[in-house]
């Protein structure tokens, strides 16, 4: 089964209660979002392998730690997913950025690809999922599902927010995919929104509603 990390972090915690509020602008919200997303890859990225090397400061020669060669790839769910990539790059700017598109079936209510680009050597790239909802699940279930059958082997998810629902679906169908979130929420409504969530996320990054 794979893991559930939140991050209780008092500076994720603290502007996460911003992007919850709902006077908080789209300007604010996507400055906000972009950050949280940054300190969110800090925490992701902890166990990278790193490898000796050596350099020269300008007093002497001395042995250092450099990320060993990883390849990683991001891959924000559209559209609202866009809205934490640049975060995430500041930190990783060399990492890939793969998308997924998915729009869901007003008959089956099931999650279908309409666009799907990523980075020609998959194979070899661990990879970001990365979306600030995780409602139902069924999105994050059928990006994983697009990124497993064209060759990705290692892959997490990255949300702002879940219900629970949301976190049992993706680990009962991708037990392998670790899930990192800022927040635990209490539950679905009947429309299929996080209680107390944010909204629609992609409304309140893009100003459309």
């Amino acid at each position: 089964m794979g893991s559930l990390y939140v991050f209780d972090h008092p500076l994720i915690q603290h502007k996460l209660t911003y992007i919850r509020d709902k006077s908080t602008g789209t300007k604010e919200f996507r400055e906000l979002v972009d950050e949280v997303a940054m300190l969110m890859a800090y925490e992701i990225t902890r166990d990278l392998p790193l490898q000796e090397v050596e350099v020269e400061t300008p007093v002497t020669r001395c042995k250092a730690k450099m990320i060993a060669g990883k390849k990683l790839g991001l891959v924000p769910i559209l559209r609202a997913g866009i809205g934490m990539v640049d975060g995430v790059l500041k930190l990783i700017p060399a990492a890939k950025v793969g998308h997924v598109g998915l729009y869901r079936d007003p008959e089956t209510l099931e999650p279908v690809e309409y666009y799907v680009k990523l980075p020609s050597d998959i194979e070899e790239r661990d990879f970001i999922v990365i979306d600030p909802m995780l409602a139902t699940g069924g999105s994050a279930v059928a990006a994983i599902t697009a990124l497993k059958n064209r060759g990705a082997r290692n892959m997490k998810l990255m949300c702002l927010i879940a219900a629970p629902e949301g976190i049992q679906k993706v680990q009962e169908v991708h037990p392998d995919v670790d899930i990192f979130v800022a927040a635990v929420d209490e539950m679905l409504n009947d429309h299929g929104y996080i209680v107390p969530g944010l909204g629609d996320a992609g409304d309140r990054l893009f100003g459309t509603k």
